[in-house]
């Protein structure tokens, strides 16, 4: 049978198709498979009816070909239609009708100044997908990510290859909830304090390990060993040493190559069901959530020698609760040591490259620290955190610049629900949508200045400083008292750990683990940027893969003298 015999039959079997796959998502291999394969087979049975098992054969290719093409024929004009939901939001029309090719531009690691590039031609609300959306309205924050607001998006489930994910990626949001009960528990105040030991033993271990480096070193490759061996303390007990050995077993390789993998999956959830299926093609991640699992596992035999996250993980605090099954331990754990050790750890290099860059900041900051911190007073002492404001600033304008997660928290409204309105923009049932911090963040309507790095904006909006007597930043050279004066500056833009419910529970881990190693490593040593460097690499080098993937950080280091 020829395709102009099947497609007749084919092509209102494909229309009806289309609206299933639109009304009815979903990401199990079998559904998909039904509803690409059961049509045809059908038209090929009918058609070949008490012909050869070639004639059906025959019969089945075709219909198939015919199936196929008027099925994606159907989406593409549907998604460039204006009948779509989404037809009246401007934005490339390339991206209107794939994710396939958004998918293949994140490879490049450019995603967040794609995304500024589009904001700025297209303006603030931006059709970046078929059915996505990106947003940098500082009223819609709140709306949608705050109390009340959206779920998660289907992002992590390509990540994670599977629909069942960890903590960061649960859609159903009293399952969410009711997941992060222990990681409330294990990121209370309290229990930080029961973390400071373990944190100071390793800041101590950093600092000796800088210390043996004969002048020079990567600073952001030791705060990266630094991060993932303390993450591991945290969520296993244990368990790396790279800051001792080195990275002997390329666990950093592992991580950052299958964060380039996460990336792409996050933006074809169903390719990483269907990646998911076939071990050699997405091997890293698969060794990663291995490691987690087996770590996990030891973790549970071998029980609390000290309190760290995972005793609550494990609800080893309390008495009553058995403790989760071990796939959601190792979810948790691997969540823990990825997500933990790389947000803090980059922005800890962030941090140094600011102000290494701005000499200015980073001689503000070492006074505080000697005033805080002299000789004889220990560096991982944290008392004196509260009343460091020059810290608190640059940590904070460090996060300004440079969000740990550039595009921020995926959300979605529900296929289920009612459309979802902010002023007067509806957002229909299925739109997934982005408010990427590291464009909310460089917005002149949000915060002056804001391509600086200048911490002082912080101190005035806290009544830490006066206007009269914050002197612009150096590098906006036309900047003038009078621009002071009038300081734009909108806290509710600024989501470096998203907000409301669902926003990142180890933000006060990660605030306390930044300042906490800060300090140890100004007390300590001086840090110059290697001869020869040129800063300007560190932020064309640094990448969007989901969370941000460093660049190097040359320096020189020459211990303080006055530190006894």
């Amino acid at each position: 049978m020829s395709l102009r015999e099947v497609s007749p039959l084919t092509l209102p079997l494909a229309l009806i198709a289309h609206q299933v796959f639109r009304r009815h998502e979903t990401y199990r291999v079998a559904v998909h498979l039904s509803l690409l394969l059961a049509p045809p087979a059908l038209v090929a049975a009918y058609v070949a009816r008490s012909q050869p098992y070639s004639a059906f054969l025959t019969a089945f290719v075709n219909a198939l070909l015919s199936y196929l093409a008027a099925l994606v024929t159907s989406v593409v004009v549907y998604r460039l239609s204006s009948f779509h939901p989404l037809a009246s939001y401007p934005g490339p029309v390339w991206r209107r009708v794939s994710m396939i090719g958004p998918a293949a531009a994140t490879v490049s690691g450019n995603r967040h100044r794609t995304f500024a590039d589009m904001h700025k031609q297209y303006g603030d609300i931006v059709r970046t997908g078929p059915n996505e959306l990106s947003i940098v309205d500082p009223t819609f924050v709140e709306p949608l990510l705050g109390t009340g607001g959206l779920p998660k998006g289907p992002n992590h489930i390509g990540g994670n290859m599977s629909e069942e994910t960890n903590l960061v990626g649960i859609v159903d949001i009293p399952y969410h909830l009711q997941r992060r009960r222990p990681w409330n528990r294990g990121l209370k105040q309290s229990a930080l304090k029961e973390y400071e030991p373990l944190l100071a033993e390793r800041a101590q271990l950093l600092v000796q390990r800088l210390g043996d480096q004969s002048g020079s070193a990567d600073l952001g490759l030791w705060l990266k060993y630094f991060g993932y061996d303390f993450m591991c303390d945290m969520a296993f007990g244990g368990g790396s040493e790279l800051l001792r050995n080195g990275d002997k077993n390329n666990v950093w390789a592992i991580i950052e190559e299958g964060m380039v993998v996460c990336t792409v999956l996050h933006t074809l959830p169903w390719l990483g069901i269907y990646l998911g299926k076939i071990p050699s093609v997405v091997k890293p991640m698969l060794l990663l959530q291995e490691n987690g699992r087996q770590m996990a596992k030891k973790r549970l035999e071998r029980g609390s020698k000290t309190r760290d996250l995972y005793h609550y993980l494990c609800n080893e605090d309390l008495s009553d609760r058995s403790p989760p099954a071990i796939a959601e331990l190792a979810d948790d754990g691997i969540l823990t040591v990825v997500a933990g050790s790389d947000t803090a750890s980059m922005t800890m290099t962030n941090v140094f490259y600011c102000l290494l860059t701005h000499p200015e900041a980073y001689a503000k900051l070492q006074a505080e620290i000697d005033k805080f911190y002299p000789a004889g007073e220990p560096a991982s002492e944290t008392k004196h955190h509260r009343d460091m404001h020059y810290l608190h600033a640059v940590i904070n304008e460090a996060l300004r610049l440079y969000p740990p997660v550039p595009l921020g928290s995926q959300r979605r409204v529900p296929h289920s629900g009612a459309p979802v309105v902010v002023g007067s923009t509806v957002l229909p049932p299925g739109t997934v949508v982005y408010l990427p911090p590291w464009i909310l963040h460089r917005d002149p309507r949000n915060f002056s200045f804001p391509d600086a790095f200048w911490p002082e904006r912080w101190l005035i909006t806290s009544g830490q400083l006066r206007h009269e007597d914050a002197q612009p930043p150096s590098s906006a050279k036309d900047a003038t008292k009078m621009d002071i004066s009038g300081l734009v500056h909108n806290e509710a833009a600024f989501t470096p750990f998203s907000i409301g419910p669902m926003n990142c529970p180890g933000k006060g881990l990660a605030m306390l683990e930044m300042r906490t190693v800060i300090v140890s490593l100004m007390k300590n040593f001086s840090f110059k940027l290697r001869d020869g460097w040129d800063p300007a690499k560190f932020e064309e080098e640094l990448k969007d893969y989901f969370l941000v993937a460093r660049p190097e950080l040359p320096v020189t280091i020459e211990r303080r003298r006055i530190v006894t």
